[in-house]
């Protein structure tokens, strides 16, 4: 979808997501100590207000003025700060030469080519010993799974994405499933897990 398309999205309820961080992320970020965290293309904020009242200084950029707007009131509501950006973060100037502890990509679905050269981009972002953490619906989620992109060409392989990270030591990427409460019951969710790490 488009940034207008996100924007409607966004306008047309109170959270499209939770209002909590998505499991993956608090099962790999509450391990580890506070420092500067990066959330790329952070919706409504649940996971950069997350880490916030976990004491990370946070950035979270979207395209959605909408999101970003409605991150900001989830901010608040929690009371704490987070840096919020309007922007595509695909763009290098909307982030400059800042460098972070944790990299976030949270289901972000792009083709290939795209989501390869933006994780190039954000590989580079990551001080040394720092996490990229990428999570998003599985390619086998089509078949197996629930709700997602219907479009296999931006659904995540774990093993392709891994295998984009030349310049990080790859410590787990593979399958996890995520339950999923709806109007019929819980379903789950084939998701791909990718965590990745600068060496010191």
């Amino acid at each position: 979808m488009d940034r207008r398309e996100w924007d409607d999205r966004y306008a047309a309820s109170d959270l499209v997501w939770s209002a909590g961080p998505n499991q993956f992320v608090a099962e790999v970020a509450g391990t580890l100590p506070p420092g500067r965290a990066l959330d790329v293309a952070c919706g409504e904020g649940r996971n950069a207000t997350w880490l916030a009242e976990k004491g990370w200084e946070a950035v979270g950029v979207d395209f959605s003025p909408v999101a970003i707007e409605k991150a900001g009131r989830l901010a608040a509501a929690r009371q704490v700060e987070v840096d919020w950006r309007v922007g595509d973060v695909t763009d290098r100037d909307v982030l400059g030469d800042e460098t972070f502890d944790l990299v976030l990509v949270a289901y972000l679905h792009l083709p290939e080519a795209e989501i390869a050269g933006l994780l190039d981009q954000l590989a580079q972002r990551l001080r040394a010993g720092g996490l990229l953490l990428v999570v998003g619906h599985h390619v086998e989620n089509l078949e197996r799974g629930y709700g997602g992109p219907p479009d296999r060409a931006v659904l995540h392989d774990p093993s392709a994405i891994a295998g984009m990270l030349d310049d990080l030591d790859v410590d787990h990427a593979g399958e996890v499933h995520r339950s999923v409460a709806t109007d019929d019951g819980e379903r789950t969710a084939v998701d791909s897990l990718v965590v990745a790490r600068r060496p010191i």
